[in-house]
């Protein structure tokens, strides 16, 4: 088991795969290398399918109010999580980074993210 890797609280982890699924269809197109990144954080993070489908579930507000109570190390690693499904695909689209501002904004954070 890797310690120094933030464990997130079942709410944490519902926000954050909440937030990665809302970047994958910000441009309205899921590209294959997006589904791919998805996929090794299910493993990274352990989630599954069904937890995606949990997540979907949760509103924006929702999302913005947990990730603002996360720890700084949390927040600094859904940056770096978001920052790095939107470049998946090799182009950071305009809506994608948009909303990853807007989640790092919340979290009030800055980050290279796109």
């Amino acid at each position: 088991m890797n310690i120094q890797r933030p464990l997130f609280t079942i709410a944490e982890k519902l926000a954050l795969v909440n937030a990665i699924d809302s970047v994958i269809v910000a441009d309205k197109l899921i590209h294959q290398a997006e589904l791919a990144v998805m996929n090794q954080l299910m493993a990274r993070i352990d989630f599954d399918s069904n937890f995606i489908a949990q997540a979907r579930i949760i509103s924006d507000e929702q999302r913005l109010l947990i990730v603002k109570d996360m720890s700084e190390n949390k927040k600094r690693r859904l940056a770096a999580i978001l920052d790095e499904v939107a470049k998946a695909d090799g182009y950071v689209h305009k809506k994608e980074a948009e909303l990853i501002s807007n989640i790092c904004a919340a979290m009030g954070i800055c980050t290279e993210a796109a």
